[in-house]
């Protein structure tokens, strides 16, 4: 039987080496989502480390996260644009 290889991305490889701390479920994420979404459309300066890197990590908050930044800021009349730059940002 042959196997196949295929290369990992540098974005998958980052994925997968990311801090595991400070640990936050998706649970947690969902609870939290709505305020986060909410500071990053704000520009708030203040960084949430583990749902920084909860996002990152799990693709599904991460699609759920990009797309409630999307429909949020749609219904502000606000360019998403710069806050989907600050989503995950270090």
């Amino acid at each position: 039987m042959m196997s196949s290889h295929r290369a990992l991305s540098k974005e998958a490889a980052e994925r997968l080496t990311l801090a595991a701390e400070p640990w936050l479920s998706c649970d947690d994420c969902f609870e939290q989502i709505d305020g986060y979404i909410e500071r990053v459309l704000a520009g708030d300066a203040a960084r949430d480390p583990a749902m920084r890197a909860h996002l990152i990590g799990c693709a599904a908050c991460g699609d759920e996260a990009r797309s409630l930044l999307l429909l949020v800021a749609e219904d502000q009349g606000i360019d998403p644009g710069p806050a989907l730059s600050r989503l995950t940002a270090e």
